[in-house]
């Protein structure tokens, strides 16, 4: 029994858990058909009133969408998306993963690690919240690197840089974690070509590149970083389920640009993983009956969140 299981039985039981993990083929539709459909609302918004406010609401829009599909993947990572299992892998693969350049077998190797390390040095995360608190020029600048496409360029071409080093070689395939393949890069430009050829056919031939490539390697590296900071920046360096990683609390507008899908419930999800996001609040909201509530890492918004990370001193 890993000391993660055992730090969940302190605080939920099994009888607790069980009714919020039930999975739904039905909601798991739901959730997919409406992160697709916020995309393509984007593009129409901006193909009926063309003008530079409604092309950055797009790129917002369909960045944080990107999100969206990343937090979907995540969800099949854990097996909760759908209910039937094939179902809820293939979904998890192509219809969330590679549009955004990412394999989910790939994450879910890479990814579950982190749930049995948390914010210890075997986690495989810990590089992401390790740098904080920093100074508020050092967020600015990284920000900066994030909304210019310097972060997103770098990203992707280390992917096929990596993923050309281990073309054929089956191996470094079965070794790799995180990092793509040939073939899973391969997968991931096949499913892009088909956006590309169906944005071009039904609007202009630059659809893909504006309307996904763009927000790719712009908008959706923000709200990663943000996502990244809120869960387990400035947290506790233990095994205290409640205390090294955090919920932000996000009204419905945050919420729809930055933490879609429930992902600001981030303590709840690491308490119990298998959990559906949709039930997420819910398992909030009973930690906080039974009085964990003072002992929970809670930021009280986004804006407060960043203000703890860039606390250091210049």
């Amino acid at each position: 029994m890993t000391a993660s299981t055992l730090s969940r039985a302190t605080y939920l039981s099994s009888a607790d858990v069980k009714p919020l993990a039930q999975r739904s083929n039905l909601w798991g539709a739901l959730l997919v058909g409406h992160c697709y459909g916020v995309v393509v609302g984007a593009i129409a918004i901006y193909a009926a009133w063309p003008n530079p406010l409604t092309f950055i609401l797009a790129v917002m829009l369909i960045g944080s969408r990107q999100l969206g599909f990343a937090i979907l993947m995540h969800e099949s990572a854990h097996r909760a998306l759908f209910d039937n299992r094939k179902v809820n892998d293939w979904v998890g693969t192509w219809l969330c993963g590679r549009p955004i350049l990412t394999d989910m077998e790939a994450y879910r190797q890479y990814h579950l690690p982190h749930h049995k390390y948390t914010q210890t040095e075997r986690d495989p995360d810990l590089v992401l919240s390790k740098p904080f608190p920093t100074t508020r020029g050092s967020l600015k600048r990284k920000f900066w690197r994030d909304l210019s496409g310097q972060t997103g360029a770098k990203l992707r071409i280390s992917q096929l840089k990596q993923a050309l080093r281990k073309f054929g070689d089956k191996a470094a395939s079965e070794r790799s974690s995180q990092a793509f393949n040939g073939p899973q890069v391969g997968a991931a430009l096949a499913v892009n070509a088909v956006l590309a050829l169906v944005m071009g056919l039904v609007g202009e031939w630059w659809w893909w590149l504006a309307f996904w490539l763009l927000p790719l390697l712009t908008w959706f590296q923000f709200v990663v970083r943000l996502r990244n900071i809120a869960e387990h920046g400035v947290v506790e360096r233990s095994n205290n389920p409640l205390r090294n990683v955090r919920t932000t609390m996000a009204n419905p507008l945050i919420a729809h640009f930055v933490a879609p899908y429930w992902v600001n419930y981030h303590l709840e999800h690491h308490l119990a993983m298998h959990v559906p996001c949709r039930n997420l609040p819910k398992l909030h909201e009973l930690l906080l009956r039974r009085g964990h509530g003072d002992d929970m890492m809670i930021g009280s918004s986004y804006w407060q969140v960043l203000k703890t990370a860039s606390s250091r001193p210049a």
